[in-house]
C-alpha cells in the first residue's frame, strides 16, 4: 500500500480507502470479511456516514482490537428517519447520532468529524452560522475528534467551506464524468437520472479551482463516488464510448490535485482485492485518457496530470510541476506558500528540462510541456 499525508493533521492515509456504504444491510460475516481484507492490504482510511446502529455495530465488532489501524471519517449531521438516510442541523438530534456512532463503534474518538452534506448556501449557513460548528470545535478541543472535515458534492460550496479555514479535510465526489459536468448542474442528480453526454463538455473550471484551492491551503481530499455509483464501469450506463475500469477511475481521482485517498465502495474480499490491484497494474491498464479525449477534442492543450508523458530522462515529475504552475498562474501569491513550497520539495524542477521533446510526443492532449517547464523555472526561480 502507498500512503499520502493528510494535510497538517499528522495523519497519513492509504491511497485506496474503504467506503463502507455498501456494507449497510449485509450480514456480519460479510462486513468482517471485507474489513479484514482491507486491513490485510494496508487500507487504513474508512468512511462511515451511515446513521443506522446495525451497520455501525457490525463495523465496531469487526474492528474490535484493531481500532488504531483505521482512520475513520464519522459524520456530524447524518441521521435516519424511519430507517431512511436523512440530514439534521438540529443540535440535539446531531449530538444523539454522533454520540451513538462512538458507542456503536466501541471507540472513544473519531479521527475526522465530518460536517455532513453541505451542498447549498442553506446547508452552509445551517452549519457554519449555527451551534453545529461550535459543537464540532468543542469535540476537537476535548479530543473526541482529532480533526474537523466536511463533505460536499458541489464544487462552489466545497471551495467556500475550505476557505473558512475551519476544516482540515474535504470529502468530495470526483470521477471523470462528474468533472465534466458544469458546477451549476446537480452531479448527483445526473448520476441518478443517467449522465447527459451533452452536458459533458470539458473539465469544469470551478472543479479545477476547488482542487487548486485545496492544494494551496494544504487541505487533503478523500474521494467519494469514484466509480459514479458503478455506472462508469458498466457497459450499459457509462457515458464514455466504453466502460472504464476500477483502476482507471481510481487513477483519475488520484491524479487530481490534493487528493489523498480514494474511497472505493466494497462489500467483499473480492472487491477489496480488485481495488488494491491498482497498486500493481501496468501503466497502460490505468490510462483513462483515450476515453476522455474521445468525448471532446476541446481537451487539446489541457494537462490532466495523467503522467502519460513520463518517463522524463531528467527525472522531472511533469504532472506535479504543471499542477503547481497552474495554481500559481491563477494566484501569484501561491509562489510563497502552498504550491511554491510543494514545488521546492520536488527532486527535479522545470529548470532541469533538457528540451528533448519526448514528453510532448507521448502526451495525448498536445500539451506544450517544454514551454510549461520553462515557465515554471521562470516563476519559481529554479
Amino acid at each position: 500500500m502507498r500512503y499520502r499525508k493528510l494535510g497538517k493533521t499528522g495523519m497519513e492515509a492509504s491511497i485506496i480507502g474503504l467506503g463502507a456504504e455498501h456494507l449497510d444491510g449485509k450480514d456480519y460475516d460479510i462486513v468482517k470479511e471485507t474489513i479484514d481484507a482491507a486491513m490485510e492490504h494496508g487500507i487504513n482510511m474508512m468512511d462511515v456516514f451511515m446513521p443506522g446502529s446495525d451497520i455501525r455495530q457490525k463495523i465496531g465488532r469487526a474492528i474490535k482490537g484493531n481500532r488504531d489501524k483505521f482512520i475513520i471519517q464519522g459524520h456530524i449531521g447524518s441521521t435516519d428517519i424511519n430507517m431512511q438516510y436523512d440530514i439534521s442541523r438540529d443540535l440535539k438530534v446531531t449530538k444523539k447520532y454522533f454520540e451513538s456512532l462512538l458507542a456503536d463503534l466501541g471507540t472513544d474518538y473519531i479521527d475526522f468529524g465530518m460536517l455532513f452534506f453541505i451542498d447549498s448556501e442553506k446547508d452552509f449557513d445551517a452549519v457554519f452560522n449555527s451551534d453545529i460548528i461550535a459543537y464540532a470545535k468543542d469535540l476537537k478541543k476535548k479530543g473526541v475528534i482529532r480533526a474537523i472535515g466536511a463533505s460536499s458534492h458541489n464544487p462552489v460550496m466545497a471551495k467556500k467551506i475550505v476557505e473558512t479555514g475551519v476544516i482540515e479535510l474535504l470529502m468530495f465526489s470526483i470521477n471523470p464524468a462528474f468533472d465534466m459536468i458544469p458546477a451549476e448542474v446537480d452531479a448527483l442528480g445526473s448520476l441518478a437520472e443517467g449522465f447527459d453526454k451533452n452536458q459533458m463538455l470539458n473539465i469544469d473550471p470551478k472543479r479545477q479551482e476547488l482542487y487548486r484551492t485545496c492544494d494551496q491551503l494544504d487541505i487533503p481530499i478523500t474521494v467519494m463516488k469514484p466509480l459514479g455509483g458503478g455506472k462508469l464501469i458498466s457497459k450499459d450506463h457509462t457515458p464514455f464510448p466504453k466502460p472504464l475500469t476500477v483502476g482507471q477511475c481510481v487513477h483519475y481521482a488520484l491524479t487530481r490535485p490534493s487528493v489523498a485517498s480514494v474511497l472505493v465502495g466494497c462489500q467483499s474480499r473480492k472487491h477489496i482485492e480488485e481495488a488494491v490491484s491498482y497498486l500493481t497494474a501496468a501503466p497502460d491498464d490505468l490510462d483513462y485518457t483515450e476515453a476522455i479525449r474521445s468525448m471532446n477534442e476541446s481537451f487539446k492543450g489541457s494537462c490532466l496530470y495523467c503522467n502519460h508523458c513520463l518517463p522524463c530522462p531528467a527525472g522531472i515529475d511533469i504532472a506535479a510541476v504543471t499542477k503547481y504552475l497552474d495554481i500559481v498562474e491563477k494566484d501569484n501569491n501561491a509562489i510563497t506558500r502552498g504550491a511554491g513550497l510543494h514545488y521546492r520539495e520536488l527532486s527535479a524542477y522545470g529548470s532541469d528540462c533538457i528540451q528533448c521533446g519526448d514528453c510532448e510526443r507521448r502526451c495525448p492532449f498536445s500539451v506544450l510541456i517544454m514551454k510549461n517547464m520553462q515557465r515554471a523555472s521562470e516563476l519559481f526561480g529554479i
